[in-house]
């Protein structure tokens, strides 16, 4: 008989809730970007002009892909494209923006489309050609659909001559500048054959030489955006000639031998959305590097509210910062948030992953949902963050501002947010039905999780309720003048959404998780999530009587409370992040010995370890003239009348202070003497 044992320990409470926040494959989906961006090359530079963090963000791009197995298998992985967003923008924002262009927009765009056509990617999976993507124009941002430069198939010469017709159609931020290397781009162009418009379609196009453009291709650097550097330009293109070869055929369209188009698609939107079907993995590494962003800064306040001390209520205490609800409260309920965004993302990746083909427009809505819910939420965590370091949050050195400015970018990429949830939101209101309400929707127990789901969903209909009455009561024959009326409240709705989804994320995150700490603590957190954006609803809930006035009273309290449960842990949460000590001692703050960032070799403080002397007496100047052994009457003659008062009432009061009771401690309220 074979008796098999298992001496490995079970797993911790924080490695419990890390698998939560990555997924069960953390070791194979993240540890090499976790390990990577600890290596001395991706370590936080310091300062530096734009031109050499450019200079730098495209040298580590190198050194990146050559530590990839292959670039073409991280680009037909969204899992890992999403957590290289997640691991390395919070370091080099710059490399984030340059590596997912080329791994995902543009190596990808290459992959996925006329798979039966072999074509060499040797130069830019050995990065002799850095690839770009060049879709929006400076007059076609959102509605990249209607972009007009031009790919006029020329049937004589077997080839397409690319064009910018006029200002407007240049292409808008492209990084096709020749810093970095030689470029090739992905070009978003009209196909123009026989004077028939088919739609928009992606072309393969050479850009620049080691050091110009090439003929044909006029190139100019954008002002300085703020943020990270990343060489934005406008691109425009004079009757530039491209092969047959450069068109990225597919379902959506092709030419034939014959020199006729053909497509599979009759509609011309569906044709542009196959073409630039990287969008939504692109939507998903944004998401990604949100939650990322949102983690660092947050793992930074908080351990520098631990580190940071103030006066206490005593006078000879000194207390952290984050002993102070005003501190950690917000602390505690960006860490909700945290949680909230890391398990959206998830579901968002989860279900895009897996959708079959019936369900996949609703896939791709949940992630165009999710990136614009999660980059807002991250931008308000980033700015609770900074504000609550100070003044130490808005020097370069800590990494906040970069952070924020980050985030901006973020919520502007792969489709500007209030574009993207305008488009789900116009989606959402014709498709959805007003859920009627069942017994067990009638008040419940604030303290049942199903309950607060229930109340998500809630706010959810009743948002997409209103918008419909009011699209319903705008005057008829007027398309504009109706969606203006129902759209404020048709976008609380995707907001009401993206909660309701992030809170189903919740409960199936802490279903899965064994009875023990872990799971307390991610309950502690979803009941803060839940009651937070119930809180904001509550005058609706109370109106429709989901709730009753009696809870609306008691919901303050209750709030509190989940804050308060929240706070207790919150610095141990923080090591559920796995964001490892090399990464965060990059930031000064972030360790309790961040005054010594700004120490001063030069300075006075130093004099006495200097001249040999060690512990307090090394910490003081010694009189500079007359001696130290003066005789008490010299020493009082020297003060004068005003000084010795001045000794015996500073004296008095020390000597008060010391040996009066407190008035105010930690627990007490302020009493009157007795």
């Amino acid at each position: 008989m074979t008796v098999t044992t298992n001496d490995a320990a079970p797993p911790s409470m924080n490695d419990q809730l890390t698998g939560v926040l990555f997924g069960p494959n953390f070791r194979q989906e993240h540890g090499f970007w976790r390990r990577l961006l600890t290596t001395e090359p991706f370590r936080r530079p310091g300062g530096g002009t734009p031109d050499e963090r450019l200079a730098l963000a495209y040298h580590r791009l190198r050194i990146l892909n050559n530590a990839l197995d292959n670039g073409a298998r991280l680009a037909a992985d969204p899992r890992a494209l999403a957590a290289l967003h997640e691991w390395l923008g919070p370091v080099d924002p710059a490399l984030t923006t340059v590596a997912g262009i080329h791994y995902n927009l543009f190596l990808g765009s290459l992959l996925d489309h006329d798979t039966a056509t072999l074509r060499d990617l040797s130069d830019f999976l050995t990065l002799r050609r850095v690839g770009t993507f060049l879709c929006t124009e400076v007059a076609h941002g959102n509605d990249a659909a209607a972009v007009e430069t031009t790919a006029t198939w020329d049937r004589e010469r077997d080839c397409f001559v690319l064009d910018t017709p006029h200002a407007g159609a240049q292409k808008f931020m492209p990084n096709t500048s020749p810093a970095g290397g030689p470029k090739s781009g992905v070009v978003a162009a009209r196909l123009l054959v026989d004077g028939a418009d088919h739609g928009v379609f992606l072309f393969l196009t050479p850009l620049t030489d080691e050091v110009r453009p090439l003929p044909g291709v006029r190139v100019r650097r954008l002002p300085a955006r703020m943020g990270s550097p990343v060489d934005h330009c406008l691109t425009s293109f004079d009757r530039y000639v491209l092969p047959r070869e450069a068109l990225l055929a597919g379902a959506q369209g092709r030419i034939g031998e014959d020199g006729r188009f053909t497509s599979e698609q009759a509609n011309r939107r569906r044709r542009f959305l196959a073409s630039i079907g990287r969008v939504t993995p692109g939507k998903l590494s944004m998401s990604a590097c949100a939650v990322g962003s949102a983690r660092v800064t947050l793992a930074i306040a908080v351990r520098y509210a631990g580190h940071r001390t103030i006066s206490g209520p005593r006078a000879s205490q000194r207390v952290p910062v984050y002993a102070h609800r005003t501190h950690h409260g917000p602390l505690a309920d960006a860490m909700a948030t945290v949680f909230a965004m890391s398990l959206l993302h998830r579901r968002a990746l989860e279900r895009w992953e897996s959708a079959p083909e019936a369900d996949r427009d609703e896939a791709e809505r949940l992630v165009a949902v999710a990136k614009g819910w999660i980059t807002w939420r991250a931008r308000e965590v980033i700015v609770e963050c900074r504000e609550r370091c100070g003044a130490q949050g808005l020097l370069e050195n800590n990494g906040m501002t970069e952070l924020f400015t980050g985030i901006e970018g973020a919520i502007t990429a792969e489709g500007d947010n209030l574009a993207v949830h305008a488009k789900a939101a116009a989606e959402m209101l014709f498709s959805a039905t007003a859920r009627e309400a069942t017994p067990d929707e009638e008040p419940g127990d604030l303290d049942d999780p199903a309950f607060l789901d229930r109340l998500l969903a809630a706010v959810e209909d009743r948002w997409f309720a209103r918008a419909r009455k009011r699209m319903g009561d705008a005057p008829p024959g007027d398309p504009l003048g109706r969606w203006n009326a129902a759209s404020p409240a048709a976008l609380r709705g995707v907001e009401a959404y993206g909660c309701r989804q992030a809170g189903v994320a919740f409960a199936q995150a802490v279903a899965s998780l064994p009875q023990g700490p872990a799971r307390e603590r991610l309950a502690e957190l979803r009941r803060l999530f839940a009651l937070r954006w119930i809180e904001r609803n509550s005058g609706d809930l109370l109106a429709t009587g989901r709730l009753t006035a009696d809870q609306v009273t008691f919901l303050p309290d209750a709030v509190e409370d989940a804050v308060a449960a929240v706070a207790r842990h919150t610095p141990a949460l923080v090591e559920s992040f796995a964001l490892p000590e090399r990464l965060m001692s990059d930031w000064p703050i972030a360790g309790p010995g961040y005054a010594a960032a700004y120490d001063d070799p030069g300075g006075g403080w130093h004099r006495g370890r200097r001249s040999g002397l060690t512990g307090r007496a090394g910490e003081f100047r010694r009189p500079v003239c007359g001696s130290r052994r003066r005789p008490l009457r010299r020493k009082v003659a020297a003060l004068g009348a005003r000084g010795v008062l001045f000794a015996y009432w500073g004296t008095a009061s020390v000597l008060s202070r010391w040996f009066e009771k407190p008035q105010v401690s930690a627990d007490e309220s302020v009493r009157p003497k007795t």
